[in-house]
């Protein structure tokens, strides 16, 4: 009877096995003679230009100080380092003699045109949504770039999660592939930010937490995540933001990097304003405004929105007077000559703390980043720049700024292991 079942089991087990590869299984895409630039017409690979902008390509494969779109770019993930690769139109070790055909089917399946399966830190799961014409102007664009010969480092993903064809079982439980369905009771704007914030722009690659497999889980969309030890803050009503994300705050933050009534651009969001979406026209990052100001609901809260600056102003020169209190004058030496506000309303080059958003945040992480590291001239908005406190303040000395303006600027409770997670973030600055 035993032997039946092992039997039986074993057979299930085999032919489980030969369905999945079965699946798994992607044929190679012939390759072709690298594409005449002179072919695509001009008019699509302007519009490439703009839709490679609004995807961040450049972002993701361009390694710090390397040529545009080579590839090289480490990307830190739960498990292990991928290197962003080579898309220029080198034919050797860029994508080259990719036809549109296998620039679509990576685009949209995550499958490379050799077969293999591309980890999800490539977001097809988003670029699926992208439309044909899109995805041919992009290639268009792609194609016309410089090609440059170079090759990315060997990822350090360990095995098994190296198995390429294992991806098929990522793919199984949590990858849909499909063209974004409009919303008919939305508007003509709404949809098109839509479009461009769940397909090309993958903004919930890092603003959505991530189940333990790495897949952005569902039920959470937008509800906040880490990256790269920075907070990708939520993007819906859990944003606890003293004053909501509305339409014109979100499209002033994504045009020029400074929202007023927030605070301005730092860290991974850096590049996703000043280099990404600054090839996009202000219609199409209006629309995305327009989407996500309706996810966070905004237009139902703007009613205290004037109270609550009012009242942040109020706490504006706290630290200025003859107060009693060592982490008052240490704000006052070092933060409020460029963060002081007289009212009635903030300056855009003067970020008010008790409206930021960095100090409300349920973990210090991004105060404590923009301490360390400062905001420089290409991160935040034009003329808006603070320098680095690493070297001037010790560990101590920011867990007391911190302490401080939590305590002062917002109605939010104390972080705590202020020093330890200081350390922490110091060290990954060194090591980087």
């Amino acid at each position: 009877m035993l032997k039946r079942i092992a039997i039986g089991a074993g057979s299930l087990g085999m032919a489980c096995l030969l369905v999945f590869l079965a699946l798994a299984w992607r044929p190679a895409i012939a390759t072709v003679d690298p594409p005449d630039k002179t072919n695509f017409p001009p008019e699509l690979i302007a519009k490439g230009e703009v839709l490679a902008g609004a995807g961040y390509c450049a972002a993701c494969h361009t390694r710090q100080g390397g040529p545009p779109l080579a590839g090289g770019l480490a990307l830190r993930t739960p498990f292990g380092t991928i290197y962003s690769p080579n898309i220029t139109p080198e034919p050797e070790t860029g994508i080259g003699r990719w036809s549109l055909e296998a620039f679509t089917r990576a685009m949209r399946e995550g499958v490379s045109r050799d077969g293999s399966h591309l980890f999800p830190v490539f977001p097809y799961d988003h670029f699926t949504k992208v439309s044909d014409d899109d995805v041919k102007a992009i290639y268009a664009y792609i194609m016309t770039q410089p090609a440059v010969r170079a090759e990315a480092p060997d990822n350090t993903i360990p095995f098994p999660f190296n198995i390429r064809f294992l991806q098929e079982g990522w793919k199984i439980l949590f990858f849909r592939s499909g063209r974004y369905q409009p919303d008919a009771l939305k508007s003509a704007q709404w949809n098109r930010g839509a479009y461009l914030a769940e397909g090309l722009s993958h903004c919930g690659d890092c603003h959505t937490p991530r189940n333990m497999l790495g897949a952005e889980k569902g039920g959470d969309a937008y509800a906040g995540a880490i990256v790269d030890n920075w907070i990708a803050p939520a993007l819906t009503d859990a944003n606890p933001s003293p004053v909501p994300w509305t339409e014109d705050e979100l499209f002033s933050y994504l045009r020029s990097g400074v929202a007023p009534l927030h605070g301005v651009t730092a860290g991974p969001m850096s590049p996703v304003v000043h280099a990404g979406l600054s090839a996009v026209p202000d219609s199409d990052v209006r629309a995305e405004a327009i989407y996500f100001a309706d996810l966070d609901h905004a237009a139902s809260r703007t009613s205290a929105i004037d109270a609550t600056v009012k009242e942040a102003l109020t706490k504006s020169g706290l630290g200025s007077t003859w107060e009693y209190d060592p982490d008052a004058r240490l704000y006052a030496s070092v933060c409020i000559g460029c963060h002081y506000n007289a009212g009635p309303t903030p300056l855009a080059v003067r970020p008010e703390l008790a409206l930021n958003s960095a100090l409300t945040l349920p973990e210090p992480a991004n105060f404590i980043h923009v301490v360390l590291n400062g905001i420089g001239v290409s991160e935040g908005g034009l003329g808006l720049v603070m320098p680095s406190y690493a070297a001037a303040l010790s560990d101590a000395d920011i867990a007391r700024l911190a302490a401080y303006l939590r305590r002062t600027r917002t109605d939010k409770p104390p972080w705590t292991d202020l020093e330890k997670k200081i350390a922490a973030a110091r060290a990954q600055r060194t090591s980087n």
